[in-house]
């Protein structure tokens, strides 16, 4: 790991694609070789699950003690962050990354102390598994049939110093379960039938890899940029992508993909809405709903905009031209006449009106099955 001389503190992420691969093994591994050589370590938050190899790593190491936080009448154990700073260690080691915070705390997300332990000088090692990734959250609802809630930003992966992928093939990982090292026996045989199943977990492990090889060319991008002032390929240079926003569920899905899509082509992103003049009169759920999606999407630093014109498909396609945007994501209309939908709604108008860009319909599983 390399060691911050001065300034903000370096991120390490061990990535793994579920439970019990060995992120957490690893990190703690990484922090007594650290230890050995003379760093100052301590662990901030770890999680042992009652793995007796797992905790046995953690002999020497200093362990802060967690902080007790009292929520409608139960007590939980969150990572005392302050007491961290006050402690300022070189290293940190902070298991599950992308944990979410016992409402009343300081921050929301367990990411974000770990920002502000890297403010204050500090690095951090820690651990996470691919499905946690924002824009992933689909494709793992689409493969395991389970809405992943604690998410993370892909920006804040990509800004990590490194990113170590930890495999174990699925089948080592299943053997493993079964013997109880994961879990104890009750939580084995529910994950086994849940989220453990064999078909699952190597689409999750491909996923990751996909991820690992995306990580390098982004990181190697990355280098060339800073060596050589190149900072995009070329094909990145010609694609910017609009998602368009509205009340529609869907869109959080259209956000994400599109995000996913300009990273990818290290292409610009644009996430726009459209106000009408009858937009102060709709109903408040719609109104809510639309800065929801815009909210969330300048969460993934997408670029939002909000527009003001009397039809939404000719302001959407006017800034898309202005724009030069190559590709617009739409979520699926709703099912109506072909009158009705030529004419009435803003997305089949976009679909019919705007022939020199690429139009990408996002659905969601149970609308691609009709």
């Amino acid at each position: 790991m390399t060691m911050p001389i001065h300034g903000r503190g370096t991120l390490k992420i061990f990535m793994g694609y579920a439970a019990g691969v060995g992120k957490t093994y690893k990190m703690l591994d990484e922090g007594q070789s650290l230890k050995a050589q003379g760093v100052d370590v301590a662990i901030g938050y770890f999680e042992s699950h009652g793995r007796v190899d797992t905790i046995a790593k953690t002999e020497g190491l200093e362990i802060i003690p967690r902080r007790i936080v009292e929520y409608r009448g139960s007590r939980f154990e969150e990572m005392d962050t302050d007491t961290i700073l006050a402690r300022r260690p070189s290293v940190c080691l902070v298991d599950e990354f992308p944990h979410t915070n016992v409402p009343g705390s300081a921050r929301a997300k367990r990411w974000e102390d770990v920002e502000a332990l890297r403010d204050a000088g500090i690095s951090v090692l820690t651990t996470m598994n691919v499905q946690h990734l924002e824009s992933l959250n689909d494709q793992v609802w689409d493969i395991t049939g389970v809405r992943v809630r604690e998410t993370i930003p892909d920006w804040v992966v990509r800004q990590a110093d490194e990113v170590v992928m930890i495999d174990l093939t699925p089948r080592a990982l299943l053997n493993r379960l079964e013997r109880g090292v994961v879990y104890g026996r009750e939580k084995a045989k529910y994950a086994l039938d849940n989220f453990f199943r064999e078909s699952s977990l190597v689409a999750l492990r491909e996923l990751t890899l996909r991820e690992a090889a995306h990580e390098v060319e982004h990181r190697i991008g990355h280098d060339h940029t800073a060596a050589d002032g190149q900072l995009q390929s070329r094909l990145g240079k010609q694609q910017k992508i609009l998602v368009l926003i509205n009340a529609d569920p869907k869109t959080a899905m259209a956000i994400r993909r599109a995000r996913r899509v300009s990273d990818f082509m290290g292409a610009e992103c644009f996430a726009v809405a459209v106000h009408t003049t009858d937009f102060s009169t709709s109903p408040e759920t719609e109104r809510l709903a639309i800065e929801k999606h815009l909210n969330f999407a300048r969460n993934l630093h997408v670029e939002t905009r909000v527009l003001e014109g009397r039809d939404v498909a000719s302001v959407v396609i006017e800034f898309a031209r202005l724009n030069s945007i190559t590709q617009i994501f739409v979520t699926r209309p709703p099912s109506s006449s072909w009158a009705t939908r030529l004419f009435k709604d803003p997305v089949h108008k976009i679909i019919a009106r705007a022939k020199d860009m690429q139009i990408v319909i996002v659905s969601d599983r149970e609308s691609a099955k009709r």
